[in-house]
């Protein structure tokens, strides 16, 4: 069996899909370990989607989460985590309370209603499948999951490319970070040289297009063993979005609204920090180009 070189290469987390082909849409769902994991985020532009978005800021008291949604069907979709909370729930996970053990599940969605069908977008069950489906096998790529309705390269007006779900695992020093993105971004994306890896190519302005309503949004989770506060968290998640302009050109335009999570289960003393900040830039630039490179195939 070849070595697992996706996010689910970090032990403690599963990640499970549910698919919609023909409507283009989908979502994505990241279990943490039962205990959960310390975690923050960064939202840049002026329209992310999200639900408990607020909770991992660093001054908030909750320190640990249990599961991380990132779905397609734009607000409509964020009802997905009801159905991995229940998941949760029946398996006794979640933030011990008084009167009960409550799980928490940030999300964060993509606007990926203008692709197929607007009728159909993820939900309770939807959320569900997902959750029950999760599995600490390679993560499936391409037009999967959060990813099946995602686009790149919008700018001139058109529908632009596929972008799809990626995820990939670096290592350095003994020092690992697995990261999974979901590639819906307004601008092109770049491969390593700094080429038109997808999208138009000829850059905003060769057109007079204003997108409008359109929503354009990349999300990203981090994961990784090695201990960190809930700052530390963040301080990654920033580091994460900043990668986002390597990759993606422009970035969290107008019309964008990115959202980065870093998720630690904490099993693993802490790490370098400044090689931590290098392994999250590199993973995250590799895992958009792994989303478009294999929803290219599917």
């Amino acid at each position: 069996m070849s070595e697992n070189r996706t996010l689910t290469g970090i032990p403690g987390f599963l990640v499970g899909h549910w698919t919609h082909a023909e409507a283009r849409t989908g979502c994505t769902v990241i279990l943490c370990p039962p205990e959960g994991a310390v975690a923050s985020a960064s939202f840049l532009g002026p329209s992310p989607g999200t639900r408990e978005g607020v909770l991992l800021s660093p001054d908030k008291k909750i320190e640990r989460i249990h599961a991380l949604l990132l779905t397609g069907g734009s607000a409509f979709g964020l009802g997905a985590a009801g159905g991995v909370v229940r998941v949760l729930e029946e398996r006794g996970v979640g933030h011990q309370t008084p009167w009960a053990r409550v799980p928490l599940v940030p999300a964060a969605v993509i606007y990926d209603l203008g692709v197929g069908r607007a009728d159909i977008r993820p939900g309770e069950a939807q959320g569900e499948h997902a959750a029950r489906t999760a599995s600490a096998d390679p993560v499936p790529r391409g037009l999967v999951g959060a990813g099946t309705g995602a686009t790149a390269g919008k700018y001139l007006g058109d529908g632009g490319v596929p972008g799809g779900l990626g995820s990939v695992l670096l290592e350095r020093h003994g020092v690992r970070v697995g990261a999974l993105a979901v590639v819906n971004p307004i601008g092109d994306v770049l491969d390593e040289r700094g080429g038109v890896l997808a999208g138009p190519g000829v850059g905003p302005g060769a057109a007079a297009f204003t997108p409008g309503d359109v929503q354009n949004t990349t999300l990203i989770a981090v994961v990784t063993e090695h201990t960190l506060s809930k700052s530390e968290c963040r301080r990654l998640a920033d580091a994460a979005q900043a990668a986002l302009a390597r990759v993606i050109h422009p970035s969290h335009t107008p019309w964008d609204g990115d959202s980065a999570f870093v998720l630690s289960a904490a099993t693993l003393p802490p790490a370098d920090p400044l090689l931590l900040v290098a392994l999250v830039q590199e993973a995250v630039c590799a895992a958009v180009r792994d989303a478009v490179r294999a929803a290219r195939t599917d």
